[in-house]
C-alpha cells in the first residue's frame, strides 16, 4: 500500500521557519519525483516545489524561491521542505505527492497545516 505521511506543520510567526517531512512507503522511492503543494480554501491548489529523487533535480514556485528548500533522504524514503522567512500568505494545508516526474503525481498525502501569524 502506498503511503505518504506529512508532518512538521504548525503555527509560527512571520519571519520564522518550519521543516515539513514527507515519509513515503509502498513504492520504489528512487523511481519517483516528490512534490509539495499547498491549498487555501476557495483558492486553487498551488505547486510549491518538487524534487526528482533519482538525480536531485529541484523545482520551485516563484513565490517561494530563495525561502524554501526541498531535499530528499533516499535512505529514509523521506523528502523535506525547509521553509524560512515565512509570510502570512504561506498559510495553507501543505500536501506531498509522488509520481514518475514533476509534476505528474499518482499518490497524495493527507496534508499538514501551516499557519503563519503576522
Amino acid at each position: 500500500e502506498v503511503q505518504l505521511v506529512e508532518s512538521g506543520g504548525g503555527l509560527v510567526q512571520a519571519g520564522g521557519s518550519l521543516r515539513l517531512s514527507c515519509a513515503a512507503s509502498g513504492f520504489t522511492f528512487d523511481d519517483y519525483a516528490i512534490g509539495w503543494f499547498r491549498q487555501v480554501p476557495r483558492k486553487e491548489r498551488e505547486g510549491v516545489s518538487c524534487v526528482t529523487t533519482s538525480d536531485g533535480s529541484t523545482f520551485y514556485a516563484d513565490s517561494v524561491k530563495g525561502r524554501f528548500t526541498i531535499s530528499s533522504d533516499n535512505a529514509k524514503n523521506t523528502v523535506y521542505l525547509q521553509m524560512n522567512s515565512l509570510k502570512p500568505e504561506d498559510t495553507a494545508v501543505y500536501y506531498c505527492a509522488a509520481g514518475p516526474w514533476c509534476p505528474a503525481y499518482d499518490y497524495w498525502g493527507q496534508g499538514t497545516q501551516v499557519t503563519v501569524s503576522s
